[in-house]
């Protein structure tokens, strides 16, 4: 069954007639005829009760009518489809991203997008499993660690590991904590699997320290709500919450820093449309933070131009 049959048949149907048809679709009534008859016979019914060489709907024409007509629009929206992705324009967009960066980050970047930016879908992913989201559906992804090459990339952010206290805290009129200092109270930590657990990890292995206790937890919420509840301190990236007071954690090497990048498939037709929704994701985060959160590292697909 071709289109451009039911597109005749749907003419005949709408315009009453095969000579108002042919005008509309400027083909001659003999051709219109023609094709009318070939889809009747290879739909084994007849669509036009034929009656002193007047064609009129029959019942099962009438009822077929609505099908065509659906079938139409949707190849019309298919080919608006295709011409959007020639252009480089994207219709909808998933984001996979890390649970902290989807609340504090990804989500508020949301409500600011416009009625011609593409619809987006988030998906909550592992960093870990960012790349595996990229080659499974998503068209930009959220990660910690510069993306490994070919992925195109581009610097979102360079956010503090922030120690949160409560306002009865010894600590609650000072802006930051040495690493040495931090590690004699009873820590709420992330797993071993999240990033800033990671960063405290090896920033007292540096610095040749441990802590006294460690508390997992399995969100940075429960974290921020334990140091809330004065079980300990909560070390997370998160923004505060529960009125606990941030800390800048310092270590041997310096304040304690988490990277933001977002990464996609430099092949990706709309690659151009997702490296200005990075650009701009970016300049949400240091409208957000503050200007010293500002990555200095190009984007790769930047360094490549440059080449």
């Amino acid at each position: 069954m071709e289109l451009r049959t039911l597109s005749y048949f749907v003419a005949v149907a709408e315009c009453g007639s095969v000579s108002a048809a042919a005008e509309v679709v400027h083909v001659t009534q003999p051709a219109i005829s023609r094709q009318i008859r070939q889809l009747e016979t290879e739909l084994g019914v007849e669509l036009f009760a034929r009656t002193a060489g007047r064609l009129r709907l029959s019942a099962a024409g009438r009822q077929f009518l609505p099908h065509a007509q659906d079938v139409l629009r949707r190849s019309d929206a298919a080919r608006d489809a295709a011409r959007s992705y020639a252009a480089g324009r994207l219709e909808r967009i998933t984001i996979a991203a890390p649970t902290t960066t989807l609340t504090d980050v990804i989500a508020p970047f949301l409500a600011t997008l416009g009625p011609r930016d593409p619809m987006p879908t988030v998906v909550e992913s592992d960093p870990r499993e960012a790349y595996d989201a990229l080659q499974h559906g998503a068209d930009l992804a959220i990660v910690t660690e510069l993306p490994r090459s070919p992925l195109a990339s581009a610097g979102l952010a360079v956010l503090p590991l922030w120690a949160y206290v409560r306002d009865d805290h010894r600590w609650r009129e000072r802006g930051s904590v040495r690493l040495t200092e931090l590690v004699d109270e009873t820590l709420l930590v992330l797993t071993a699997a999240f990033k800033p657990r990671q960063i405290l990890d090896q920033a007292m292995g540096r610095t040749g320290v441990s802590a006294a206790e460690l508390v997992e937890c399995s969100h940075p919420q429960v974290a921020q709500a334990l140091a809330a509840a004065g079980r300990g301190v909560a070390v997370v990236t998160d923004d505060a919450r529960f009125g606990l007071h941030p800390l800048e954690i310092t270590g041997r090497d310096g304040p304690l820093r988490i990277e933001l990048f977002a990464a996609w498939d430099p092949g990706h037709h709309a690659a151009g449309t997702l490296s200005e929704l990075a650009a701009r994701l970016r300049e949400f985060c240091v409208e957000r933070y503050g200007a010293d959160v500002a990555p200095s590292r190009p984007s790769r697909s930047a360094l490549r131009s440059n080449q």
